[in-house]
């Protein structure tokens, strides 16, 4: 009897989990897709260049917020690290700065499409717990 009631709680409670990451994901996915959009429409290279960096750093001070809340674990600390470490990579590349090329302005449109799909493919590596998922969504939502 009790395991009636015990596995579709079970059941239940793994595709809510499931489909709050891919909910975290997509609202991520989504804000960069805006910004992407955002670049394209914009015909200076300099407002190009800003909303590309405003994009970035308010994603990787979202990730230091969520970092820093008492909830999240040594694995997603890690996990957290890597896309910051990704999204500060992405920033340099923009900038010119640590070692990395300066994109050219005629580029910018592609290099915020790739930044777009970089990430997309780093989520299929780079996994992270429900509670930082919706963390991170909470937080671009406030932002935008």
């Amino acid at each position: 009897m009790l395991t009636r009631k015990l596995l579709p709680l079970i059941v239940l409670v793994g595709a809510l989990c499931y489909a709050g990451v891919a909910m975290g994901q997509d609202k991520v996915h989504s804000y960069l897709n805006d910004t992407a959009l955002k670049v394209k429409a914009t015909s200076s290279a300099v407002e190009k260049r800003e909303i590309l960096s405003t994009s970035l750093n308010d994603m990787m001070a979202t990730i230091d917020r969520v970092k820093s809340a008492p909830m999240t674990s040594a694995e997603d600390d890690a996990s957290l690290d890597r896309v910051r470490a990704t999204l500060q990579e992405k920033s340099d590349e923009l900038a010119g700065i640590n070692g990395f090329q300066r994109v050219p302005d005629d580029q910018l449109n592609a290099f915020s499409t790739y930044i777009v799909q970089d990430m997309e493919q780093a989520d299929k590596t780079i996994t992270i717990s429900l509670v930082v998922a919706l963390l991170i969504v909470i937080i671009i939502i406030l932002l935008v």
